[in-house]
């Protein structure tokens, strides 16, 4: 995962998600005839992978220490659709896809990118944009308005993750590569340092995920800025075993009725992410 949050395995790719590229989920009564699987419905609950290290998509409210984030409330509503209850499974990411294609749980209800080298064991029920978005202090939003002003600047970003060889593309193609200064992209130890670095003033701006810079400027308000749009995007999706199609499609038809309901909406909007909602859901539609 891209704190000591570790968002590395939710690596972003440049993407141009089109409607050619998505495969759109059925609506109203087509919707509801994607049937839960009898495993699930005999069990009663539907067993999900989480690593709550990630705000605001999953983490701990450090005042109750109990986990909260929009994918809580998502997989929660979609659950309620399916009428079952949620078993969570507290586990590190690099557990995670381990732990789908052994059995050992039914979906991954963590925040991971829907990318087609993942797909070759893996099948997604997207939900949510996402990509690398700069930002910089309030300090320097004079000078930084856009991503087209990072030329020349100082941009850090996680080495660990997949934002860092992105900053360094997107500058070798839009700043060196168009004639203009260089930016110098720095590799820092995390996203915990890259906050740091950015408020000290040893960097300019940063590139981290749009979800999380979301959560950065709602913690401390009037600190922080956006500088442009992302730099790439894709898509944020719930993981299945390839082969269970079944249990994808009921959670994608569940999907489909918490956007309709508007349990969607208010899940995005409690955390600061409707920017980043999509208008439908979904399947396999990452690049």
């Amino acid at each position: 995962m891209m704190i000591t949050y570790n968002p590395l395995s939710r690596s972003v790719r440049h993407a141009a998600v089109g409607a050619a590229l998505a495969i759109l989920l059925p609506m109203a009564a087509q919707a509801q005839s994607a049937a839960l699987p009898e495993k699930v419905k005999a069990a009663g609950t539907l067993v999900v992978g989480i690593e709550s290290t990630y705000p605001p998509m999953a983490y701990k409210d450090p005042k109750s220490n109990e986990r909260i984030g929009v994918n809580i409330d998502l997989v929660e509503s979609i659950a309620k659709e399916l009428g079952v209850k949620v078993t969570w499974e507290e586990m590190s990411f690099e557990q995670l896809m381990t732990s789908l294609t052994t059995g050992r749980i039914d979906m991954i209800g963590t925040a991971i990118s829907d990318l087609p080298s993942r797909r070759e064991k893996l099948t997604f029920v997207d939900y949510l944009m996402t990509g690398a978005q700069p930002f910089t202090t309030v300090a320097n939003k004079d000078k930084i308005r856009s991503e087209a002003d990072l030329c020349g600047k100082t941009v850090g970003a996680p080495r660990t993750t997949n934002y860092y060889p992105v900053a360094q593309a997107w500058n070798d193609k839009n700043c060196a590569g168009a004639g203009k200064p260089a930016a110098t992209i720095n590799g820092t130890a995390g996203a915990t340092a890259t906050r740091l670095d950015l408020k000290q003033g040893r960097l300019d701006a940063a590139v981290l995920g749009p979800e999380f810079v979301a959560h950065l400027m709602a913690d401390e308000p009037n600190t922080y800025v956006l500088a442009g749009e992302p730099l790439i995007r894709t898509l944020f999706g719930f993981a299945f075993n390839k082969n269970d199609t079944a249990l994808r499609d009921a959670v994608a038809s569940a999907l489909t009725a918490t956007m309709k309901s508007g349990a969607y909406k208010q899940a995005l909007q409690k955390f600061g992410l409707e920017r980043q909602a999509l208008p439908e859901a979904k399947i396999d539609a990452g690049t």
